[in-house]
């Protein structure tokens, strides 16, 4: 790919830049952030790791000057506030929401044809800004989640368990963070079911620590997860670049799947040049469907609040 952009320079666009140049996905990097210098400074370097760690994508940072992400195929967006102290989740949105609108409407100008890959928070209604700012179809604009709550849920069976994390295959669903809707059944390690190597209330601690997965790296470095956030956004961009059709949890757009409509939450896809392929509606039993259901409840609350702020004009009807 001739051209990829991240937004936001923090830490998570910064690894996520990292790790793409690493992989040499593309020909050139844009890193653009909003506060000055930034950008420029962590693409340059990661550009003076080239000779280093053997790659040779080039990297540009900017100060908000999208004119240089023209041609982009695929734009990450990172940027976004974290909680703060006496902030309302609606606070979170709304200042939230009017980032990723922002840089999602100032992006697209310039890559009409860029397929969108969300990161910021709150993951599942950032994804639904971005998709009502760029009026693309939704198997074009996605969020990274599931890959992330995945990701932590093998490490920590990998632990359990004394084996390599390459041999453990799980699938998670539904909303980031504490809607996620855990997959035991689903789950295996070496082809083996997980179900016969740890009981219940091992699993169970496991999910529940996955749960929790963020805000124990909170708590540990008073700051939220980077490394871990980077590398599953680049594991998509990865996916698309390389039309890989890797079937991996995305937080998607469901039109009827699993009985749901018109919300983004996370769920089984064919991940592949053209985005979102197709999603996977695995069969779940009665307690799995009514967790993601409830997910998805939790979700819609968040995508009304974004509807009732106007921030788009009336919200249309459904």
């Amino acid at each position: 790919m001739k051209k990829i952009t991240v937004i936001g320079a923090g830490n998570v666009g910064a690894t996520c830049a990292n790790v793409i140049a690493h992989k040499e996905l593309a020909k050139e990097i844009v890193l653009i952030d909003i506060k000055e210098g930034v950008a420029e400074g962590k693409a340059l370097d990661i550009w003076q790791t080239s000779s280093i760690n053997n790659f040779n994508t080039r990297l540009t940072g900017s100060t908000n000057d999208y004119l240089k992400t023209k041609g982009s195929g695929i734009i990450v967006i990172t940027s976004g506030l974290p909680r703060k102290p006496g902030m309302s989740r609606d606070d979170l949105i709304r200042t939230n929401a009017i980032i990723v609108k922002e840089v999602a409407e100032k992006a697209i100008k310039y890559s009409p044809e860029a397929i969108i890959i969300i990161v910021s928070n709150p993951l599942d209604v950032m994804t639904y800004t971005a998709y009502l700012a760029t009026h693309k179809s939704p198997n074009r604009v996605f969020g990274m989640a599931g890959i992330l709550d995945t990701g932590r849920y093998k490490a920590f069976l990998a632990e359990a368990l004394n084996v390599s994390p390459k041999d453990i295959h799980a699938m998670l669903l539904g909303g980031h963070g504490d809607t996620m809707v855990p997959l035991p059944r689903y789950t295996s390690v070496g082809g083996i079911p997980v179900t016969e190597l740890l009981d219940k209330d091992e699993i169970d601690k496991i999910v529940e620590r996955t749960r929790k997965g963020g805000g124990e790296l909170v708590n540990l470095m008073g700051t939220s997860a980077w490394y871990a956030p980077g590398a599953g956004a680049a594991q998509m961009v990865e996916a698309i670049v390389d039309d890989q059709h890797r079937i991996l949890p995305v937080c998607a757009y469901l039109t009827g799947e699993f009985g749901l409509k018109d919300v983004y939450i996370g769920v089984p896809v064919i991940l592949g040049a053209e985005g979102v392929e197709k999603i996977i509606e695995i069969n779940l039993n009665e307690n799995e469907m009514k967790l993601l259901h409830d997910s998805a409840e939790s979700i819609k609350q968040t995508m009304t609040a974004l509807d009732d702020m106007h921030l788009f004009g009336e919200p249309e009807e459904k």
